[in-house]
Order: C-alpha cells, then sequence, then structure tokens
C-alpha cells in the first residue's frame, strides 16, 4: 500500500523534480502537490494524505505548521530545505513534525526519512555522553565499545559510538570493523549531508549499534576540525537516542569543543603508578569554568584493585570529588574477550567488569 502523499514547495523546478521522484518511488503515491502551505490547508482535505513534505525555505511554511498538524493530527509531516540546521529541525520537531530531508533528495533517502520517522521522538531526548582522558592508555576504547554494546541491548534504543580519537582510534579494531567511510570523510562532507545520509558513515554492529570508524591514518587527524565537530554531533544527536564519544586524550579544539557540547563528560584515568589522582585533579580545573560541571563531570578510574566501595572513597576524597565508577583490573579477561572478536559483556557477562559496566549503563539510561 502506498502513502498517499502531498508535496508542497514554493520553487517550481524543485517541484517538478521531486514531484518527479515521488513518483517513481515504490510505496509512494503523489496525491497533490502545491506551491505554499496556505494553499494545501485549504484544498488537501480530500486526499486524505498520510505524508506530508513541507518546503520551509519559505518561513511562511514552516509558520503554518503547527496548523497543518491540528488540521491532520494523524498524517506524518517532514521538512524540507536545502540546508540542514539543528536549530531548524529542532523547531520543526516542537512544531510537530517527524523529520527533515536535505532537498532535492532521492526515493531511498525518502524511503529511508519515513522508516525513521518513529526515531524522531527520541531525537528530542537525544544523549551525548564523551568520554575524555587527560593521558593516554585510561581504558576509554574498552569501556566506551563494552558501555554502548550493553546500553543498546538494555534499552533497545540506537546507539552510536563516534571515534575521535583521531590519531589512535581503535574503536574498529573492537569491533572488527571494515569501514568504507570514517570520521574523517563524514566530517569533509558533513555540510552537504542530511540525518539520512549521514547515518550511512555509520557501521552497524546490531539493530541497535552503530560505530562511525577513526580515521585510517594518524595524519588525516588534522582534516577534523572544531567546526566539523560540531556539525556532526548535532546531527548524530538528530539520529540516535545515545551518542557516545570517544576523544583523544589531552586537551585540543576538537576534543574541548565535543565536551562542550556533551550532556555528561566521562574523565577516566587508569591506575598505574599513583599519578592518576594528580593527573585528574588538573584536567578537573579546566572544566570548572562550566555553571554546571558538578552535575555533567563524571570521574572514572579504570583497573581499581581492590574494587571496592570503600576504594571509590579513598579517590574521591583523594579528587576531591565525588567519582561516579571504579572498574575492576580484568585486563586478562578483556584481552582474552578481544582475542576472540568478542567483547567481555557477551562472552562472559558475569565478570566483575561486565557488571560494573551494566550499572553504568544503568545509570545512562535512568538519565541519572
Amino acid at each position: 500500500m502506498a502513502y498517499r502523499t502531498v508535496l508542497i514547495e514554493e520553487n517550481q523546478v524543485m517541484l517538478e523534480r521531486l514531484s518527479s521522484v515521488i513518483k517513481n518511488t515504490p510505496g509512494f503515491d503523489l496525491s497533490a502537490r502545491y506551491r505554499n502551505a496556505g494553499d494545501a490547508l485549504g484544498q488537501m482535505q480530500a486526499f486524505k494524505p498520510e505524508l506530508i513534505l513541507l518546503d520551509i525555505d519559505n518561513e511562511r511554511n514552516g509558520a503554518l505548521l503547527p496548523d497543518l498538524k491540528k488540521s491532520y493530527p494523524h498524517t506524518a509531516i517532514i521538512g524540507m530545505s536545502r540546508k540542514w540546521d539543528s536549530e531548524a529541525q529542532s523547531r520543526l520537531m516542537r512544531s510537530g513534525a517527524g523529520g527533515f530531508m536535505i532537498k532535492p533528495f532521492t526515493g531511498e533517502e525518502l524511503r529511508e526519512t519515513v522508516q525513521n520517522l518513529g526515531n524522531s521522538a527520541a531525537a528530542h531526548h537525544s544523549e551525548v555522553v564523551a568520554f575524555f582522558s587527560p593521558k593516554g592508555k585510561s581504558g576509554k576504547t574498552t569501556l566506551i565499545s563494552n558501555l554502548g554494546a550493553a546500553l543498546a541491548r538494555e534499552t533497545g534504543e540506537s546507539v552510536a559510538i563516534i571515534d575521535g580519537d583521531l590519531q589512535f582510534g581503535d574503536m574498529s579494531v573492537f569491533f572488527n570493523l571494515t569501514p568504507q567511510s570514517t570520521i574523517v570523510e563524514a566530517v569533509r562532507d558533513i555540510s552537504f549531508l542530511s540525518p539520512v545520509t549521514l547515518k550511512s558513515y555509520f557501521v552497524p554492529v546490531n539493530d541497535h549499534l552503530s560505530i562511525l570508524c577513526g580515521a585510517s591514518k594518524p595524519d588525516l587527524a588534522e582534516t577534523v576540525t572544531m567546526e566539523g565537530m560540531t556539525s556532526l554531533i548535532k546531527m548524530a544527536k538528530s539520529i540516535f537516542r545515545y551518542v557516545l564519544l570517544d576523544l583523544s586524550s589531552g586537551f585540543s579544539d576538537v576534543a574541548c569543543t565535543a565536551c562542550e557540547l556533551s550532556d555528561k563528560t566521562v574523565l577516566m584515568a587508569m591506575v598505574n603508578g599513583g599519578y592518576e589522582v594528580e593527573h585528574m585533579k588538573r584536567a578537573f580545573e579546566i572544566f570548572r569554568c562550566w555553571d554546571d560541571y558538578k552535575e555533567r563531570i563524571r570521574p572514572v578510574f579504570t583497573r581499581v584493585s581492590p574494587c571496592t566501595d570503600e576504594e571509590k572513597e579513598v579517590f574521591s576524597k583523594a579528587l576531591g570529588f565525588p567519582v561516579a565508577h571504579i572498574l575492576p583490573n580484568e585486563y586478562l579477561a578483556v584481552s582474552s574477550a578481544a582475542d576472540n572478536g568478542r567483547l567481555l559483556i557477551d562472552q562472559d557477562p558475569n565478570n566483575p567488569f561486565s557488571l560494573a559496566v551494566d550499572s553504568m549503563a544503568d545509570e545512562i539510561a535512568e538519565g541519572r
């Protein structure tokens, strides 16, 4: 059964082009087309539309979106523009639209956007969690890969991992992926993309977890700009319910920007030699400029032994700030799982590390 579709587009050339796309896309029936939303409101009731494609480059059309939604409460509305804009999409969603597309679009992009309409409500509440370490070898990638899988499994929501460790990202190794596109290509192309086309740059691991892999060569890191990362994160929020950012160690413009854009920042250090608390303290000072840093910063220590509540309290007192989580030293188990091409939470769900990761996933899922 085909979607009864109404197209509203001011530009005559674009109207003809999009009309042709709709007519030639299986599963869609172009019931009517109009140059403005005012005419459509008064005339399209007889067609009983199931889908409205609305040109929002015309501000008058956008202003009438609430009226369209009120008159056709059970009809899906997708906004169309020549360029994606996070604020414009947010306004659309608040006014009742279910999706956003860049025009001109292909039949495949139209189908996928309609298929994803059910995820649009989640985009309103998308959560970005950045993982940052002042120094390398903190266990970030190990934690994020297992946490992403746990969060996807527990919630059944869409989860994305963006490998923003620009020079030495290993997320593709953890998931045994050979990506066609990486963060380098996504940032390069971002100004030409829409949410549905950006999604194709992510590699699906399963029905709920997708990965945007890191740069294939360290020397490509410099091509990922602060502006590009900003646009990437904002657009990813409109696609996925949860976005986990694996960031390069040390302070850089890109890493700091990603932390600024995140809802929470997990500040990580691995216990190895006794200087971890001092490194965390120095990093912590950078984030104190945030008015809400107490709510947004989540200190985490890895390879803690013994991994007890008492030890967690010791780290909290030493840091002068509550430690959110400590993770046990299960290096051999994690390595064994990786050697088998698996994540530890899948190979051994009852391992202490797996249980600690599940606890973190619970916290994120519950909005704590």
